[in-house]
């Protein structure tokens, strides 16, 4: 009976030794995409600052509009707006730039047009009825646009940290704890035999 016990035991510790392990192996392997490719995002965003943005035009671009340019196949929303006493353009989220630069909004659905102008459309209206309207520029200008909606804040990014970190500290919670119960066991099993431990160490 004594003898199940322990290798039951044994067993145990072993499995929660390797769940703890995997759960530390997996975390870095996250940090490590986080790190890659989230983080870069994250520092390359510097519109850091919110300020009021005052609304000068709201134009919809589109490639019936602007012939002979090299303009996208879908309508798309420049809207120019003054803010810190300059002119700008302003794009909906870090994205939006990214995706093309001539267009302050892009329809997520682009294989309707109609669909994709209607909700041109629909955006433009709420631009003309809110005048004034909170945005997010940088305090350094050297980023001359203006952001609407950020997509990576300090926010988003704890968010990002927090199941990588939460299986980092209960990989490492159940490999200390593991550890703590075989010392623990070890102490016992020398205080039951005390005779035979100093007779062992003396020869």
């Amino acid at each position: 009976m004594g003898k199940n016990l322990v290798t039951a035991q044994i067993r145990g510790e072993t499995r929660a030794l390797c769940l703890g392990t995997v759960m530390v192996v997996c975390s870095a392997i996250a940090y490590y995409i986080l790190g890659t490719t989230m983080l870069p995002l994250f520092h390359k965003s510097v519109w850091t600052e919110v300020s009021d943005c005052h609304l000068v035009e709201a134009d919809i671009r589109d490639h019936e509009k602007l012939d002979g340019k090299k303009v996208p196949q879908y309508p798309c929303l420049l809207v120019n707006v003054s803010t810190i006493g300059k002119l700008t353009i302003l794009y909906h989220t870090e994205e939006t730039k990214e995706k093309n630069s001539q267009c302050s909004y892009i329809p997520e659905r682009l294989e309707d047009y109609q669909e994709a102008r209607m909700k041109v459309e629909d955006v433009k209206v709420r631009f003309k009825e809110h005048q004034t309207f909170p945005c997010y520029s940088d305090p350094e200008e050297s980023e001359k646009s203006v952001l609407l909606k950020k997509l990576y804040t300090p926010e988003t990014l704890l968010k990002w940290l927090f199941w990588p970190t939460f299986m980092l500290t209960g990989g490492i919670f159940i490999i200390m704890m593991v550890k703590i119960n075989q010392s623990l066991s070890i102490l016992a099993t020398q205080r039951k035999n005390p005779i035979n431990t100093s007779q062992f160490r003396h020869n």
